[in-house]
């Protein structure tokens, strides 16, 4: 299972370009490039407010518009609703890491291959369709009504698929969602994407021994796994 904004697709990009674009058509002086890090940079905070403080449950394309009903506000730009709705569709319509569809593909012939987002099923299935990612299968936290990293969203997700826990491997480029799929008993795979926010970093320094699978793409993962 697969979580897949910046462990497959490369969000950054493909949203600055399609806001760059946008704003090319509309005249808009804009530095798109900040503009999405703050689109972004909501995420998490509406996410946990669903998680951990009650708020009402919604998924990730509503969670995604809100943000940006609030961008837009900010920055003072005025669009129509099917403007809106073409730019907060931007994330249906993501490119892959170079890696992505070759190194599923090569996954195939051994594994299931699912997603494992905190996307919606929409959003998922229009990006597999855009992106050509050849999933088995699409799973996404709005079945479960759990955001990841909630355990119930690793465990659900494996009992749906008829598997144990620990037949299942949780392939991310996230710290928080390895650690989290680790406590539940999954085995796990980390996927260096180091330019996924524009600048190098290295999240896993100190906790290297705690991941069982370490790779540099998707494409080394399915080789370290073929000739295990």
């Amino acid at each position: 299972m697969f979580d897949v904004f910046g462990t497959v697709v490369d969000w950054r990009t493909s949203i600055i370009q399609e806001c760059e674009d946008f704003g090319k058509h509309r005249n808009l002086d804009i530095d798109w490039s900040k503009f999405v890090d703050e689109w972004r940079a909501g995420y998490r905070p509406a996410i946990d407010a669903i998680r951990l403080e009650g708020a009402r449950w919604r998924v990730l394309d509503d969670v995604h518009r809100e943000i940006l009903l609030e961008l837009l506000n900010r920055y003072s730009i005025l669009l129509s609703d099917s403007e809106i709705e073409h730019l907060n569709k931007s994330w249906h319509r993501l490119h892959p890491w170079k890696d992505s569809v070759n190194g599923l593909i090569e996954l195939n012939k051994m594994f299931i291959t699912a997603t494992l987002s905190n996307g919606n099923m929409s959003l998922l299935t229009n990006m597999a369709k855009f992106a050509r990612l050849p999933w088995t299968c699409i799973l996404s936290a709005e079945l479960f009504k759990h955001y990841k990293p909630d355990p119930e969203t690793y465990t659900e997700a494996a009992s749906v698929l008829g598997l144990n826990i620990d037949e299942v491997m949780m392939v991310a480029s996230h710290k928080m969602d390895i650690l989290a799929a680790k406590e539940c008993g999954l085995v796990t795979a980390y996927i260096n994407r180091p330019y996924e926010f524009g600048d190098y970093f290295t999240e896993f320094d100190q906790i290297e021994e705690s991941i069982d699978y370490w790779a540099p793409d998707i494409e080394s993962l399915a080789e370290q796994l073929r000739n295990k």
